[in-house]
Order: structure tokens, then C-alpha cells, then sequence
């Protein structure tokens, strides 16, 4: 454990899993509850909300900062990204000193076995970002599962941006039987409403601004699915983008939200949400939105 102090306040930062769980032991009781927020670091104002919601809604905090390997099918998007822990733990601390800091090593994580387990999340994996990412969800539910194992929570919270993971994290934790709370929290975005990432950060300041374009998109579909069918409302998106060059869609995809299967027409009784994947130039952006 270390303890670094930033502006005259100290934190917690456990770099191995048996420290971390030696002192979470000391500071556990029967009847506290534990809240964990998993993050990949780069820190933005959506991953500190997640935190400042667990730290109203728990006794005790931890954040992990870990750039899973298993989860990048993309060897160059793993080299690329954003790598930020001192800047990292400086906004943690400006948020509060209570916060305990989990940042380990690929080997403290995966004890030179640094591969993925095979999961059944009944079909919601291949879908979307399983889709276009193979063995991405299998690198998720490997890590998540491990940290839910170290940290023992009570809850853990993750960004709607992710929805699709986050229903994977459901349903890994109901297979598997984990004790663990997982709460969906809503999605945090910029000014110009392009949802917050830390992929953002590899935008020039013009690609910022112009990638505000995926939630006005995203919201006129929502406008014309009301009156139009799911096919109409895809065309009009695909459409959208075929006329601007600087982006090229990956996928439109109008979902059950439940079942996170493709939809061919409407019904009353069922919740809807549209998600999307776009390039600006090679760095990828994904956003969702809900349709009801």
C-alpha cells in the first residue's frame, strides 16, 4: 500500500490484490457496505460522478484503475490507451480522501496466465460490440468477475454508455451467484453532448466538436422511430452518415433492451434502445440512447 498525498489530502493506493485485501479486511463490518466503480483510468467527469454516487451511497469506496488486455481485440488500441494515473489520482482526490484505489498489474491480475475464461451470457455477447469485437465480452467478464472476487462489494456501478456490458455484467454476476449489486448510472456528456470517454481525450479539439453530430443523429432517430418503423428509422441513420465523410459508421443497431436482440417491428409492451459504433478517422465512439 501506498499512501500519496496531492494538495494536502491522502489516499489509499494498493498496487497488489493480497495488500488490498488485507486491508479491506480491517475495515469491513457485518453490516457496512462496500461500493466499487471499475475503470480503465483517464478519468473524466462521468467515471467521478460514478464514484461521488457510490461515496453517498456506501460506508466505504474503492475504484480500480486497470487497462484490461483481454478485453482490446485491437493490439493498437491497447498501445493507445490513455494511460493517466498521477493525473488520475489527483482528481480522485479532489473528489475525497476516502477513496481507496485498486491499480494493479497485469500479472497481479492475471498471475502470468493472461488470458480470458469463456462465458454464456445467453446470447447477449454477440450482439453489437461482441459483434465487431471478438472476445471482447469474455475479456470483460474475466476481469469484472476477478475484481468482484478481490474487492467483494456491495454495489458496483457502471456507465449506461456501456449498456451492453453493463446487462453482460448482470448476467455474469446471476450465473455465477455473486453477491454484488450492479447499478446502471446515466450517461455523462460534454457540452456539445457527445458522450463522455476517454477516447475522447484522442480527438483534435474540431473532431470534439464535430462528433456532437452522433447524439444529434442519435436523438432524430429516437424522433422518428415514434412515427416510423425500425428499418425507416436505420435508413435515415445510415443515411446521415453516408453524407459526411469525416465518419463512418460501424453499426445502427435498434435493440429489446432486455434481450439485446435486433428489432423488425414495435411493440407496446417492450423497452427499446438504439446503439451506436462510429469512427472519427481510427478512433472508435460508441453511444446509446433509449427509445421509449
Amino acid at each position: 500500500m501506498f499512501a500519496l498525498n496531492f494538495n494536502n489530502t491522502t489516499m489509499h493506493i494498493f498496487y497488489g490484490k493480497v495488500a488490498l485485501i488485507a486491508y479491506l479486511k480491517t475495515i469491513k463490518t457485518e453490516n457496512s457496505s462496500v461500493g466499487f466503480v471499475p475503470t480503465m483510468g483517464a478519468l473524466h467527469q462521468g467515471h467521478l460522478a460514478l464514484m461521488q454516487r457510490s461515496l453517498n451511497e456506501n460506508d466505504d469506496t474503492v475504484v480500480s484503475i486497470f487497462v484490461n488486455p483481454t478485453q482490446f481485440n485491437n493490439q493498437e488500441d491497447l498501445a493507445k490507451y490513455p494511460r493517466t494515473l498521477e493525473e488520475d489520482v489527483r482528481k480522485m482526490s479532489a473528489l475525497s480522501d476516502k477513496i481507496i484505489l485498486y491499480a494493479p498489474t497485469v500479472e497481479d491480475i492475471y498471475e502470468g496466465h493472461t488470458v480470458s475464461q469463456s462465458f454464456d451470457f445467453d446470447g447477449l455477447e454477440n450482439q453489437m460490440e461482441g459483434k465487431f469485437r471478438p472476445g471482447h465480452f469474455n475479456g470483460v467478464g474475466t476481469i469484472v468477475k476477478r475484481l468482484f472476487e478481490i474487492i467483494t462489494p456491495t454495489n458496483a456501478y457502471f456507465g449506461e454508455k456501456d449498456f451492453q456490458q453493463l446487462q453482460i455484467v448482470k448476467k455474469m454476476v446471476e450465473k455465477n451467484h455473486l453477491p454484488v449489486n450492479v447499478i446502471g448510472c446515466p450517461i455523462f456528456r460534454e457540452p456539445n453532448q457527445l458522450a463522455m470517454s476517454s477516447r475522447n481525450e484522442r480527438l483534435t479539439p474540431d473532431e470534439r466538436q464535430e462528433a456532437a453530430m452522433i447524439y444529434k443523429i442519435l436523438t432524430e432517430a429516437k424522433e422518428i422511430f415514434h412515427t416510423k418503423t425500425p428499418e425507416e428509422t436505420i435508413e435515415f441513420v445510415e443515411n446521415s452518415f453516408k453524407s459526411n465523410t469525416k465518419f463512418e459508421l460501424e453499426y445502427f443497431v435498434i435493440a429489446d433492451e432486455s434481450t439485446l436482440l435486433p428489432i423488425n417491428h414495435k411493440s407496446k409492451d417492450k423497452n427499446y434502445r438504439a446503439f451506436i459504433a462510429v469512427f472519427v478517422n481510427s478512433i472508435r465512439l460508441i453511444d446509446t440512447i433509449s427509445l421509449n
